[in-house]
């Protein structure tokens, strides 16, 4: 099956993620098919929740932290800029103490400790993934793009729902039963019943909005999920288990895709032996991606001339990646 027939024969499924190690394409393989499917009429948003991301560099325009950029007809993409995100988060939180206490100004200690969470190492990807979560319910393209990040960060990415859903689960519990000590306190304390409600109603917010974002993420029927793989025993190696990891989160891999491929017809030609020898090294791997991942394999992407930037080579990549079909 090519990727088209995929893409064809699932029309519901609009949430598309590329994975695999770094440096494999996978930013390339995200725009060139954000790019195909807008020629089509569709109106997709491609986004990366690689901090280190670089679909600036592939559309050769500056998005980072720019929202949703629109790059061409019906195509838009995004960088998630974490660092802007963790200062919205720490502006929220330095309103509500000055709502909730009446104070003029947050205190210094309190101040401290806001600053302080930023460093924390896990608040860059809780800040990605929060933002991501906004995105995808926003429910406002045709498809969404995931430009995921390296394998390891993906599977942590992926569990992040998780981590979050029993985190709220008991902080949820914990205030619930708060609330029953607070329904026999004096009126001063019904006023804080009430911020007591107002933090349960939030708290079960971003828990609806984390379980939609994962529910998508493991919805067969609604995602697509597809590895990028490099004819290199290491890459085929990782990539078999990873595709394992993966399934223990019920992440639907609908097929993994070959990146640079030297075109075979060079071997035809008077070549140096170097390449020579890199061309029959090669065919060995394609063979044994194919022993593996049998008809799981949805497109050969060959070896280009040149970098993959700007929209003309972007097309062409497309057309390597859905054989030129509309």
């Amino acid at each position: 099956m090519s990727l088209a027939q995929v893409f064809r024969e699932h029309p519901n499924r609009r949430y598309i993620e590329f994975g695999g190690k770094g440096g494999l394409g996978k930013t390339t393989f995200s725009a060139a098919t954000a790019y195909w499917l807008a020629k089509q009429g569709y109106k997709v948003l491609v986004f990366s929740v690689d901090p280190q991301a670089s679909l600036s560099d592939i559309f050769e325009r500056d998005i980072f932290g720019k929202g949703a950029v629109e790059i061409a007809p019906n195509l838009f993409a995004q960088e998630i800029d974490a660092d802007q995100r963790i200062r919205e988060y720490q502006n929220q939180i330095r309103q509500k103490i000055l709502d909730m206490y009446g104070l003029d100004e947050v205190p210094k200690e309190i101040e401290d400790y806001i600053q302080a969470t930023a460093a924390e190492p896990a608040m860059e990807e809780s800040a990605i993934f929060d933002a991501v979560v906004d995105i995808v319910v926003g429910g406002e393209y045709d498809y969404y793009i995931y430009d995921l990040v390296p394998l390891g960060h993906a599977l942590y990415y992926l569990s992040m729902a998780s981590v979050y859903d029993e985190w709220i689960d008991k902080i949820t519990a914990l205030r619930a039963e708060m609330q029953e000590y607070a329904q026999v306190a004096a009126i001063l304390e019904r006023k804080k019943q009430t911020e007591e409600d107002q933090i349960l109603a939030e708290l079960q917010d971003i828990k609806k909005r984390i379980n939609t974002s994962s529910g998508i993420l493991t919805d067969r029927e609604k995602t697509a999920f597809f590895f990028v793989v490099t004819p290199e025993e290491m890459i085929i190696l990782d990539t078999q288990k990873a595709a394992t990891l993966f399934a223990k989160y019920q992440v639907p891999i609908s097929g993994y895709i070959v990146n640079r491929v030297i075109p075979p017809e060079l071997a035809q030609q008077n070549i140096p032996a170097y390449l020579q020898n890199r061309i029959e090294m090669q065919n060995k791997y394609l063979k044994q991606i194919d022993e593996i991942f049998g008809a799981d394999v949805v497109a050969r992407v060959p070896e280009f001339e040149r970098d993959i930037t700007g929209l003309e080579m972007i097309g062409r990549v497309a057309e390597a990646l859905f054989g030129g079909e509309a």
